[in-house]
């Protein structure tokens, strides 16, 4: 049966709109959401059951990000169905515009710079906006978030509680700058809380009112300064609007040698590493930190953490001062991983059930891989290291195993299980990240055979030896319910970790 060209216009619309849904990994319902629709709405446009409105198009566009291509396949429907030449419907162009006319605000460019003083961190953001909406806008709302200790949300509740964050402090100050030279802005207090505050900045002054009109661009910029007792070693920018170009820059003392990595989240993920790399230069004493994405999705967090190395490893960056320790498991547990004591860590981990859930499964592996990048910040791990899924709490049948020589692949192990092992064993010391503050000798054998299974549901067998041999035996325990301290002889003691002496050494075969 034959199609009409507004059919075909109306399925292209489907289709693109499919596209960018799934490409962003969204549902129905949560696209929906985002957009502001019943979730229904959003089914019956794919199905084309619903033609697509220049509303439904317009949000599609923003919150899919999809530079244009979900506005261009609306603007080629909806120019057949009224009948107009071309095909399309040529609205008055705006010189260098990247998204739909009628989105609302949005952000072309956004630098971010915080800088590392004396006498604490002083942060500037500067945000080339564009209003492609139909109302002038008046303000614009900014938030300010403090969280001295950003993985132990109890103890940053209870110290921001006993040393709030307060306006008089953070010195706050905003101008605009709409190419006729700076402008003072006043702004106004929305939300007020310990460790969080939010601020309407406003386009006014003393001297007069001076409102963003549809179709102009302005230039805001706005500071504020925090103390190091306070604010904790991270930056995250979230995205709220639609936004062109993000940019972030970390400006911190060379002499203190800080490392500085990332990671990121957004409504279709869990936190993972930054898909971009962040660099580094040194200049006058200090080094220099650079990282920047375009068209990041809306809602997606990116969040730059760094340590200082020239400290002790256990003391706490940016704290009151060396000397005072963390304990090594509260290092393992500030990323998420489960320490002794949990019951998660007692429950056997479930099967995957491949092929039909391997999109958990790689999900699961993802956060597995993530957690790793986030290790090598925290130990040096010269006997290899591995991670399962039941650390995290997540009872999938899933880890990760690194061996100690770098250059080898990581191993991968969806639902395994061992079907042979050697006769011969023996006794090393391992740690473990559910269980860091101690070591213990536990016997192993010296093979080991692994049943385990690839992506598409086959099995396989992969035999492993001496140090992987224990690194994979050690994991598979774990999705078993097990720790390394149930296979140790009785009456062997533990070993503070403190009194361990081969730490930065592999082990000996």
């Amino acid at each position: 049966m034959s199609t009409s060209p507004i059919e075909r216009a109306a399925a292209s619309f489907a289709a693109e709109l499919a596209r960018h849904r799934t490409g962003r990994g969204l549902s129905k319902k949560q696209l929906a959401t985002l957009m502001g629709f019943d979730p229904s709405y959003v089914s019956h446009v794919e199905g084309r059951r619903h033609r697509p409105t220049k509303d439904f198009a317009r949000r599609a566009e923003a919150v899919l990000a999809a530079s244009g291509a979900i506005w261009q396949r609306f603007r080629e429907y909806d120019g057949l169905r009224h009948g107009r030449s071309g095909g399309a419907h040529r609205e008055p162009p705006v010189p260098g515009q990247w998204l739909p006319p009628g989105t609302g605000l949005v952000v072309e460019r956004e630098a971010a710079t915080l800088t590392h003083t004396d006498e604490g961190y002083q942060c500037v953001i500067r945000r080339e906006l564009y209003n492609a909406g139909t109302e002038p806008v008046s303000r614009y709302l900014v938030r300010v978030a403090v969280d001295r200790y950003p993985n132990d949300a109890d103890r940053s509740n209870r110290h921001h509680r006993e040393h709030p964050l307060t306006f008089a402090e953070l010195q706050l100050t905003a101008y605009r700058d709409d190419g006729g030279g700076r402008e003072p802005m006043h702004w106004r207090a929305k939300h007020d809380r310990d460790a969080f505050k939010e601020i309407w900045l406003l386009f006014e002054n003393a001297e007069g009112r001076f409102p963003l009109y549809p179709g102009d661009r302005v230039t805001i910029e706005y500071a504020y300064r925090v103390g190091r007792d306070k604010w904790g070693p991270w930056f995250q920018r979230a995205v709220r609007l639609p936004t062109r170009h993000l940019a972030v820059q970390l400006d911190l003392p060379k002499d203190l040698d800080p490392k500085v990595w990332g990671v990121e989240t957004s409504l279709s993920a869990e936190e993972g590493p930054l898909r971009t790399p962040i660099r580094r230069h040194e200049q006058d004493g200090r080094s220099i930190f650079d990282w920047a994405t375009d068209d990041p999705p809306l809602n997606a967090r990116y969040r730059l953490q760094w340590r200082f190395r020239s400290l002790p490893p256990d003391t706490e960056p940016d704290g009151p001062g060396p000397g005072v320790r963390v304990p090594a498991s509260d290092r393992m547990r500030s990323i998420g991983i489960l320490q002794r004591g949990d019951d998660l860590l007692r429950q056997p981990a479930r099967q995957f059930d491949l092929p039909r859930e391997e999109r958990v499964a790689r999900h699961v592996a993802d956060r597995l891989s993530a957690v790793l990048v986030r290790l090598d910040e925290l130990h040096p791990f010269s006997k290899g290291v591995g991670i399962a899924a039941t650390q995290l709490g997540l009872g999938w049948a899933v880890a990760l195993v690194r061996p100690a020589d770098r250059a080898a692949e990581p191993v991968l192990l969806l639902n395994p299980r061992v079907v042979d092992s050697a006769t011969e064993t023996d006794e090393q010391y391992e740690g473990c990240l559910s269980y860091f503050d101690h070591r213990g000798l536990v016997p192993r054998p010296l093979r080991i055979d692994v049943e385990h299974a690839q992506w598409d549901g086959s099995r396989v067998i992969t035999s492993f030896e001496y140090a992987t041999a224990r690194l994979i035996a050690h994991e598979i325990d774990h999705l078993e319910g097990r720790l390394y301290v149930d296979r140790m002889a009785p009456g062997v003691p533990l070993v503070p970790v403190e009194e361990y002496r081969d730490t930065g050494h592999p082990w000996r075969y």
